[in-house]
């Protein structure tokens, strides 16, 4: 695989992330880099030890009888349970994980690609060091080692590639894979398990006419974020499973880097969700259909009771707008009708046939055999203690993420990412509990939106421009900010990530929505529950509760529209 980063980059910006942590945050690193990555701690002792590698193979993902070159996980259980590693044959997939809460875990990860790389196990509660921070990154030959106690409830999660600059295309050529934990709760439910508890991870892919991975395509793609034609699920496509007329439970993740997915049935049957990414709901949520942004999960209660030995259903990403540029939309949807176009033409020529908000297939299941048996759902699932701003000691101030769109690079909070600053807005006391607004900061407001949350957080250095003027070879977009290129990149729907501890949703706000296109999607949200990343759509405003316990360090938050993620909208909460 090629990248546009060179080795020498490479190494000098892993090296000199490490070095200015360090730096600024003595107290949380160790001195030397190599014994932060690589060396056990003796009193940890572990109850599961799992061997984890990387590295480039060939395998079948089309049905066409060629290979195709990825980048993949293997992974070996050196102590544990039997069930916590499950490999998955002839895919690129990373193997199945099942960790039971309260287990002590040593990860060891060698990597052996021609390219740095570390994991991250998103959505887990966890120390830095065992985060997968990009700091920590390890070149082609060496090792790290991640040591960490399983303090998740029963839930639904996964592990990918967190690499500076290469998060989108690591994971994109493969490096991912499922991570389930469980707790005695969910066991006393009588939940479908074995069989009937099965995974289902939507990606998006090019494939080129050999048969390999194509991905992103210049400026465009990355700022638009990548679209692939085609859809794989469980890494292969055009997905069938067959069914008994009974329950299941299905795991789904939106694996993809940028696309955003609106699953319902094809029949019009309303989806249940009993599982929100990192926790049982309370209780059943039943959607007309289910908005999935990328990197979110929900357990999905798919019941087939009662239908009749060969009826078939087809689960859709049904049709939905407003998540891209209103440009961007209009131009999609007349491709193809125009000619002579211009820049907007041959930009237009980039993006997927199948655009953002296209409706079409994803899995088809076909009941196979009739049972008389099946688990009924429950009407109680997990208790969970919901925060209210009670919990908060910042009700009245909330921490801001402002979602920047100026310039052709998108920002959190009008900052790039950087490891040689921390705003006063990004320490976080440990043990406290914080409000938490994420919003829209758009360009031609953004100076008055910035000025105003500074008078409220001392947010030092939030007004200058990271982009440099136009001596810095931004020249174009500098002048071309406010007009029409600033035009189409405002207005996008956000992924926001948090790493560290869980959070809850407190508020959905519509604000300066589009009312005809946030029709298309308001009623598939699920905000309850524990929750890693919430999808925000344009105009909206959504307040979040984030504890900030147990784990002293840097823990990032960003987009995780994966092409914005390597283009710098990524921060640090420094909690100390």
């Amino acid at each position: 695989m090629t990248h546009s980063l060179n080795y020498g980059r490479r190494q000098f910006l892993q090296y000199s992330a490490f070095g200015a942590a360090a730096a600024l945050f003595p107290e949380l690193l160790l001195a030397n880099p190599k014994s932060a990555r690589s060396s056990p701690t003796p009193s940890f002792k572990p109850d599961v030890e799992i061997e984890f590698s990387a590295r480039e193979v060939f395998v079948p993902i089309l049905n066409n009888g060629s290979k195709t070159k990825v980048q993949k996980y293997f992974a070996k259980l050196l102590k544990g349970p039997e069930n916590t590693v499950q490999s998955i044959e002839d895919n690129y997939l990373g193997p199945t994980l099942t960790l039971a809460k309260g287990q002590k875990v040593r990860i060891y990860f060698d990597n052996n690609l021609s390219e740095h790389s570390i994991m991250h196990w998103h959505g887990m509660h966890v120390p830095q060091k065992s985060d997968g921070h990009p700091m920590y990154s390890i070149e082609p030959g060496e090792r790290f080692v991640y040591e960490y106690e399983v303090l998740n409830n029963a839930g639904t999660s996964f592990y990918h590639s967190h690499a500076h600059e290469l998060t989108g295309s690591q994971v994109y050529f493969g490096l991912a894979g499922l991570l389930k934990v469980t707790d005695e709760e969910e066991k006393a439910l009588g939940l479908p398990t074995g069989e009937y508890d099965l995974p289902l991870v939507i990606q998006d892919k090019r494939f080129n006419s050999h048969s390999q991975l194509q991905y992103v395509h210049g400026m465009h793609d990355r700022m638009m974020g990548f679209l692939g034609d085609t859809i794989l699920v469980n890494g292969k496509p055009n997905a069938e499973f067959s069914v008994k007329s009974r329950a299941y439970r299905f795991r789904v993740l939106n694996g993809s880097s940028s696309r955003i997915y609106k699953l319902g049935w094809d029949d019009g049957t309303p989806l249940t969700a009993i599982g929100s990414a990192l926790s049982l709901l309370e209780k059943p949520e039943t959607k007309p259909y289910i908005m999935l942004g990328p990197s979110e999960r929900f357990d999905l209660w798919l019941d087939f009771s009662g239908r009749p030995v060969g009826s078939k259903l087809v689960l859709y990403s049904l049709p939905f707008s407003g998540a891209m540029p209103p440009m961007f939309e209009r131009m999609h949807r007349g491709r193809g009708r125009q000619g002579g176009m211009g820049m907007m033409g041959r930009m237009d020529m980039m993006t997927s046939d199948l655009g953002q908000g296209d409706k079409f297939p994803i899995a088809t299941f076909n009941v196979t055999e009739k049972v008389s048996d099946s688990p009924k759902l429950p009407v109680q699932l997990a208790r969970l203690k919901r925060l209210t701003e009670k919990d908060v000691d910042n009700a009245d101030s909330p921490l801001p993420i402002a979602i920047t769109e100026r310039h052709m690079r998108p920002l959190v909070n009008g900052r790039p990412f950087s490891l040689d600053e921390v705003m006063e807005i990004e320490k976080v006391k440990l043990g406290s509990i914080k409000k938490i607004k994420i919003y829209h900061s758009h360009a031609e407001h953004q100076q008055h939106e910035m000025s105003s949350q500074s008078n409220n957080h001392d947010m030092e250095g939030m007004g200058h421009d990271s982009m440099g003027g136009r001596g810095s070879g931004m020249g174009m977009m500098d002048e071309m900010g406010g007009g029409m290129m600033g035009g189409m990149m405002m207005a996008m729907a956000h992924p926001i990530h948090l790493h560290g501890q869980q959070f809850q949703v407190l508020s959905r706000k519509e604000g300066h929505v589009n009312r005809e296109d946030y029709e298309t999607v308001r009623h598939g949200f699920i905000d309850v529950g524990r929750k890693d990343t919430v999808l925000v759509m344009p105009g909206e405003e959504v307040e979040i509760i984030k504890p900030f316990q147990d784990f002293k360090g840097l823990f990032l938050y960003h987009c995780h529209n994966l092409e914005h993620e390597d283009l710098g909208m990524m921060r640090n909460f420094y909690v100390y």
